[in-house]
């Protein structure tokens, strides 16, 4: 199983650069849709024996829906990592090996652990396959990675079609919401990588897409 676990991984990493950089309850669907979309039959037997009939996509929401528990407080910043301004790849992935704090980054390699040990128990698998898949849809919304001194990209205002609103929620829910399609829609629409993109991301760390939300993030802010 270890093997196919791995194979989910892989696909859920790959996402990154080809979904659309916002994330919603529909944004986290998509990717969870996709990543089923790629997965090979034993794959796909992997994640049934850990999720049972949930599918990623409706998998990918249990992040954001355990908020309104409190006894789930402490995964606040699971979803996010707030990384300074003017950092070059070497110094975020600098920052990321060095950050102690809980953060999206460094919760992801731990669900990853806990999928990969053979010691871990169903729940402890189901727990983990579920926050990871929400967590890789937190790092595709480039503000997931935005600034401490803003809460990353909350206070900055803007007017989304005469609407105000704020560069988080944008991205977060507008970019998405303003489309009308459904999760399986989008999907369907997006989901064209090419060989040599699949090919490449084999070769990615978790650090590399981290830094490549981070990327565009600051492209964000310079518009």
């Amino acid at each position: 199983m270890i093997k196919y676990i791995k194979a989910v991984l892989v696909i859920l990493m790959f996402l990154m650069p080809f979904t659309v950089s916002a994330w919603s309850m529909i944004g986290h669907r998509i990717v969870g849709q996709i990543a089923e979309n790629h997965l090979t039959g034993k794959a796909k037997k992997s994640v049934l024996n850990i999720l049972g009939t949930e599918s990623l996509a409706m998998a990918s929401n249990w992040g954001d829906f355990i908020k309104s528990d409190s006894s789930y407080d402490s995964l606040y910043n699971w979803h996010f990592v707030n990384l300074p301004a003017g950092l070059n790849k070497e110094g975020v992935f600098s920052y990321l090996e060095t950050e102690k704090e809980p953060n999206v980054y460094n919760k992801s390699l731990e669900m990853i652990s806990i999928l990969k040990n053979k010691q871990s128990s169903a729940d402890q698998k189901r727990f983990a396959l579920r926050m990871l898949v929400h967590m890789v849809g937190d790092l595709n919304q480039p503000m997931h990675t935005a600034r401490k001194e803003d809460l990353g990209g909350n206070k900055v205002y803007v007017t989304w079609f005469g609407e105000k609103s704020n560069l988080h929620r944008v991205w977060d829910d507008q970019l998405i919401d303003y489309q009308k399609l459904s999760y399986t829609e989008f999907a369907k629409a997006i989901d064209f990588p090419t060989k040599q993109e699949l090919i490449a991301s084999k070769s990615k760390t978790l650090k590399d897409y981290v830094y490549g939300s981070f990327e565009a993030c600051n492209k964000i802010y310079e518009t």
